[in-house]
């Protein structure tokens, strides 16, 4: 069961590592890794969510049930790893970046391809769901939590940054145009499928190129720590509820406790950056967790996929 797991795991993991080796030894400069990146935040990923919004049969599903059982367990490792920094010194605008790191999941880049190589199609439905509510909610949350007292400028800033997100646009482009109960006409629907096709594998290789500007640096017994509730934590809890409170369908199970179980995002180094707070740890969370990851996830998908 572990070996079947680990074979869809492991090219995911491969994939970043390709991404990785190919700048880090200079084949390919880290400016074409950035252009990767901007191509799949800025296209591919809409595009395939405007394609599985606009085209799929979308199930007569409440999606409460699903998010709370994705956000209750990220609300308590969130609040488990600010505590962390508490302890350790940290002041504020560094326990809330600290908090981000251990609660924000890389749900773009490796969480929508390894939901899909699991589920296949049938995980698209799920993805969007989640995608639709992740971003902002966490955004907007540590923004808060680091600029409070910024006033109107800071709130301003923060809700232009959600409306121009090109992840939102395709999702609510897909959804307007799902709401004109047309059928996407041949030409359009090709482009965003091919668009669509390349999204996973780009993401992959942009992740590995983005980890060459991250190292495991800084306070190591803190990175550790919320490493472990990044990648353990985070997605235990997530199965537990979705499985035994709210009682999901079994790929709405696996679709959230997989995205728990991704390593930490890149959102959060980019935010540790913007405002200089907790670099070294966000920056050294990632590394680590997006090495373990490979490990972790493998028995994640046995656990989810019963393979």
């Amino acid at each position: 069961m572990l070996a079947t797991s680990f074979a869809i795991v492991a090219p995911i993991f491969a994939l970043i590592a390709v991404g990785y080796v190919t700048v880090r030894t200079g084949l390919i400069g880290q400016s074409a890794g950035e252009g990767l990146s901007a191509f799949v935040f800025v296209l591919a990923i809409p595009a395939l969510l405007f394609r599985t919004v606009a085209t799929a049969d979308l199930p007569n599903l409440n999606p409460a049930p699903y998010w709370l059982a994705y956000f209750i367990p990220l609300a308590l490792v969130w609040l488990a790893g600010s505590t962390f920094a508490r302890l350790a010194g940290r002041d504020r605008a560094e326990r809330a970046v600290i908090g981000f790191t251990a609660a924000q999941s890389n749900t773009v880049l490796i969480g929508i391809p390894l939901i899909l190589g699991v589920f296949g199609e049938a995980g698209r439905v799920p993805i969007v769901l989640l995608l639709a509510v992740h971003l902002p909610v966490t955004m907007t949350l540590v923004t808060v939590l680091i600029e409070r007292g910024g006033g109107a400028a800071a709130t301003v800033k923060l809700f232009r940054s959600l409306v121009t997100h090109p992840i939102l646009i395709g999702i609510f482009a897909g959804l307007a145009w799902r709401l004109t109960g047309q059928k996407l006409p041949e030409i359009p629907l090709s482009i965003v499928t091919f668009l669509s096709h390349s999204a996973a594998p780009c993401a992959l290789v942009a992740t590995g190129m983005g980890l060459v500007r991250v190292s495991f640096t800084g306070s190591r017994l803190l990175i550790v720590g919320v490493g472990a509730l990044k990648l353990i934590l985070h997605p235990l809890l997530v199965f537990l509820l979705a499985k035994h409170v709210f009682v999901l369908p079994p790929v709405w199970i696996g679709a959230a406790t997989l995205f728990a179980a991704c390593p930490s995002g890149i959102n959060a180094f980019l935010v540790a950056e913007r405002y200089r707070k907790a670099e070294a740890i966000a920056s050294g969370t990632i590394a680590l967790t997006t090495l373990i990851a490979v490990v972790t996830t493998t028995f994640v998908v046995t656990m989810v996929a019963g393979r």
